[in-house]
């Protein structure tokens, strides 16, 4: 599934196309991705100015001058295509612009969803509501960990990956955080050092940061807009290395499973 870094990935490749655009269609091919289209999407969006694109957590947004913003989750496959040549079989929405450009959002699994949300309301709509401080923002402190962790006798990958403790992580940049910052996945998160907390959030943020510049990590059918592929994948220091030699030390890389997600780490390196 899509992470972060490749939905913020997504959201700088639409940008030059969409920021500052007048949406001149908006067609949808069917009915539903995971969940029905917006019956009012084409309506509110036709003739809308975009002004601004971002990101909350793993969805992107699409703010428009007529006080709506477009919310997209790209699901398990979905991906956006700069100025298709041709509709392929699964472009579930299309867009075009005052200025002739065109972006399609693809979706083979369908498990990607488009919302039309109120701006002024974005906060408090149902999935932000709860949402933890973005992992690259100034409220993803030590502090803000230590009092998230106090106590808790859960795995600290476990509630690296809850949502309403910090927004956006994933499997990969988690696994690939705790290992740069040294501490054993399956440790108990009220037993992390407060001292060790400091490098944790930087190893957050410097994971995220080298991925996002390498257009994110290449998984199953994701490509960024352009039709790339990210390859950040190349630099994983432990996801998916499995028996391979750990960085660090070159001790095999071990493999769990914790939760139907599997978990790489190093059992020397990470204590």
């Amino acid at each position: 599934m899509p992470e972060l870094p490749e939905v913020e990935t997504t959201v700088r490749g639409l940008a030059p196309v969409l920021e500052g655009a007048r949406l001149t269609r908006v067609v949808t091919h069917r009915a539903d991705l995971r969940r029905p289209f917006p019956p009012d999407l084409a309506q509110r969006l036709t003739g809308a100015r975009v002004m601004t694109l971002g990101r909350r957590a793993k969805y992107g947004l699409v703010e428009t001058d007529r006080g709506d913003t477009m919310v997209f989750h790209l699901g398990m496959s979905g991906r956006w295509r700069l100025d298709p040549s041709e509709a392929l079989p699964h472009d579930h929405l299309l867009i075009e612009t005052d200025s002739g450009r065109r972006v399609a959002l693809n979706d083979p699994r369908r498990f990607g969803s488009v919302d039309l949300v109120e701006s002024a309301a974005l906060a408090a709509w149902g999935p932000f509501a709860a949402l933890g401080p973005e992992p690259l923002g100034p409220d993803f402190t030590p502090a803000h960990l230590a009092a998230r962790f106090a106590g808790r006798i859960a795995p600290v990958k476990a509630l690296l990956l809850d949502q309403r403790i910090v927004a956006g992580l994933g499997n990969i940049y988690v696994c690939e955080a705790l290992h740069i910052a040294g501490i054993a996945p399956n440790r108990a998160a009220g037993r992390v050092a407060t001292p060790r907390l400091t490098p944790l959030v930087e190893a957050v943020r410097t994971v995220l940061t080298a991925a996002i510049a390498a257009g994110g990590s290449s998984l199953r059918d994701y490509a960024r807009p352009d039709g790339e592929l990210g390859y950040f994948s190349k630099d994983w220091r432990v996801y998916g290395r499995e028996g391979e030699a750990c960085p660090a030390c070159a001790t095999p890389v071990r493999r769990r499973v914790d939760g139907g997600r599997s978990t790489f780490f190093c059992a020397r390196c990470q204590r």
